[in-house]
């Protein structure tokens, strides 16, 4: 038998009600959009979006990263290899000629779109219709150039990243003012590529050497630690379009200098992607900034949130 209810009470006029000034609200009128004028600066214009959300995340982004320049602190990005098609670099390569980015770090894609840009200025093919007659990345200069680079580097001892910036500079390839490896190699800033042994197009190659790209990206794991060591105490770490590799790459970085004795705490850390993952959200944002600091997730596509973020800084530092 069900028990029967008492509907005595439940009625509208027995319901307790309370001032909506006594009530805790997390938007208010102060925090709302400025109307922007075309004629004030465009950091003024940043500081007159709403002062909430997303767009309250992406100002204290654009501070930390201004803070941590103005403190000589590092400011570090991981990229993916669709920030590279989706025409971005040249901002990327601005911040490095002006001391903003102190470090590179790349997927294994990255590094085959950023050779094939300084090479002909072009890259990225249709893949359903390469896949359908087998010949998706099976191009012949792309792998040569790469693969020849890595031979060399690796018996003067040096990463993946910069083996193949070396190789871009001294091949004259025409287009290597447009390349982020070619630039920060000649600037002398760390770059470090991160591959796994059979999600790049290279490995389809047949001058591949697995001895090679292994030492190569291994060396350049425990450059990017290295780097990653400095980030305590109000350093950036910005992941942009790697869903994968490269946060669980900095999850590993950060475990060897933490064991090494750097506290590598309150630094700001910040994912910026067109759909948010999980191991960004886990690996970037969560369980780094644990100790101490401060993790950011940023929903957009890369060619509108990247340009924002490079003006927002830009017009800060200026002013």
């Amino acid at each position: 038998m069900h028990k029967s209810i008492d509907m005595k009470n439940f009625k509208p006029e027995n319901v307790k009600l309370y001032s909506i000034r006594e009530r805790t609200h997390k938007v208010q009128v102060k925090d709302f959009a400025k109307v922007p004028s075309i004629q004030k600066s465009f950091g003024k214009w940043i500081d007159e979006m709403p002062d909430i959300l997303a767009s309250r995340d992406l100002k204290e982004i654009i501070n930390a990263i201004v803070k941590a320049r103005q403190k000589n602190k590092p400011v570090i990005a991981m990229i993916g290899g669709h920030v590279i098609k989706c025409g971005v670099t040249p901002l990327l390569i601005d911040w490095m000629k002006k001391g903003i980015l102190t470090g590179m770090a790349m997927n294994g894609s990255a590094s085959i779109h950023d050779t094939e840009i300084a090479m002909i200025g072009q890259t990225s093919e249709d893949v359903a219709i390469a896949l359908d007659d087998g010949t998706f990345g099976m191009v012949k200069e792309t792998g040569e150039l790469i693969h020849a680079g890595l031979k060399e580097g690796h018996l003067k001892g040096w990463g993946m990243g910069k083996s193949i910036g070396y190789k871009l500079n001294q091949a004259k390839t025409p287009y290597r003012t447009q390349s982020i490896l070619s630039v920060g190699t000649r600037l002398g800033i760390p770059m470090t590529v991160h591959t796994a042994i059979g999600t790049d197009t290279i490995y389809q190659h047949p001058d591949v050497n697995g001895a090679i790209m292994g030492e190569t990206s291994l060396r350049d794991f425990y450059l990017f630690a290295e780097m990653v060591k400095d980030l305590n105490n109000g350093g950036v770490i910005l992941n942009i379009g790697s869903a994968v590799i490269l946060p669980e790459v900095f999850l590993k970085a950060l475990t060897i200098a933490r064991n090494l004795g750097y506290p590598v705490a309150r630094f700001t850390s910040a994912n910026f992607d067109m759909i948010q993952h999980y191991r960004p959200r886990e690996n970037v944002i969560k369980r780094p900034t644990r100790t101490g600091g401060k993790g950011y997730s940023i929903t957009g596509h890369h060619e509108i949130m990247i340009p924002l973020l490079y003006a927002g800084v830009m017009s800060k530092l200026k002013g």
